[in-house]
């Protein structure tokens, strides 16, 4: 039987290929709805289930973009955001806007994905039952998640949200407990955002992902043997 931290591994390609099969299939809606705003998809879209509960604290933002320029421009200049004397970036109402319609598409196009499977999720292994698993681990993950996952979680849900939409929005935040483990695992190891993307396989790369799967994996203890089979088969059937 695989222990706890290999799990840990072995779930993360499973939830990436769910969430981001739903966001991809949700992109085309989304680019139209923001064209007509005038606005380019930004990190809103990205982070809705954060941003749309809390607003983002900078260090929090600051990890979750590391891959990228980091830059908040096209977002303050078009008015999506606004940032304080903190450095704690809010939605405005057009960045709100957008951040909730970027959550209902993603949501809608989920749906649209696992309806077309019937008959994938037998027993308890359902849409809400896998929502009700990544919820309690987003719960106990807190404890030992960084500073971008705990700025996502918990989501924001909507008093009427469906079981896809809860799905793929706890989803979309139990990504950043994994990203915050491998951001301080290359860190530990005195690597920069540079290095580790150079950094080949080898004994040095292999330490860096055992070190993420050993500060990934206590999210998941909440979760009993049979639940995390559950969890891992059930996301697995869904199509993304």
């Amino acid at each position: 039987m695989e222990t706890t931290v290999s799990y840990a591994r072995l779930i993360r390609p499973v939830i990436d290929r769910v969430y981001a099969g739903a966001r991809f299939a949700a992109r085309p809606r989304m680019v139209e709805f923001y064209a007509a705003r005038g606005v380019d998809l930004g990190y809103e879209n990205s982070f809705f289930s954060g941003v749309l509960a809390r607003p983002m604290p900078a260090d929090a933002l600051a990890d979750a973009l590391v891959y990228t320029s980091g830059s908040m421009d096209a977002e303050l200049a078009q008015g999506v955001t606004t940032v304080d004397a903190r450095d704690t970036w809010h939605l405005t109402e057009l960045g709100r806007e957008l951040a909730l319609f970027a959550q209902r598409a993603t949501a809608e196009a989920a749906e649209e994905l696992w309806s077309g499977r019937p008959g994938l999720l037998p027993g308890p292994a359902s849409v809400p039952r896998l929502a009700e698993l990544v919820g309690r681990v987003l719960e106990h993950g807190l404890a030992t998640g960084g500073p971008a996952f705990r700025a996502m979680t918990p989501p924001y849900e909507p008093a009427d949200a469906s079981p896809a939409m809860r799905l793929v929005t706890r989803l979309g935040s139990l990504r950043h407990h994994r990203a915050d483990a491998h951001r301080a695992a290359w860190r530990a190891a005195g690597l920069t955002v540079d290095g580790i993307r150079a950094l080949p396989d080898g004994p040095q790369r292999a330490a860096v992902e055992a070190e993420t799967d050993r500060l990934d994996e206590p999210a998941y203890a909440v979760l009993g043997e049979a639940e995390r089979w559950e969890l891992l088969a059930g996301l697995g059937a869904l199509p993304g």
